[in-house]
């Protein structure tokens, strides 16, 4: 994920948490068809969910739902998708 896709999901998020009690017909998954997992933060590397999220999505009321958006929001401002490779440096 670049840091543009960051962004972009990030205001994805807060759009769709703006949407909360409006006429809209549900909550839209965070998915972008990059299905992938990193080993290294724990989240799909297109939508930054978990795997517990991911799995869930089709059983969870709208609520949960934004709440997972609102999760997606913090980890993509967070940058917590940028996990460092290791340096292979032991004693750094």
């Amino acid at each position: 994920m670049s840091p543009d896709d960051a962004q972009t999901l990030a205001e994805r998020a807060e759009a769709v948490q703006r949407s909360a009690g409006d006429d809209a017909p549900g909550v839209p998954s965070p998915c972008t068809s990059v299905c992938r997992m990193s080993s290294r933060s724990g989240f799909c590397e297109g939508c930054l969910r978990t795997l517990p999220e991911i799995a869930g999505w089709s059983r969870m009321e709208d609520a949960a739902r934004r709440g997972v958006w609102r999760a997606i929001e913090l980890r993509a401002r967070a940058g917590l998708w940028r996990i460092p490779e290791p340096s292979g440096d032991k004693h750094a």
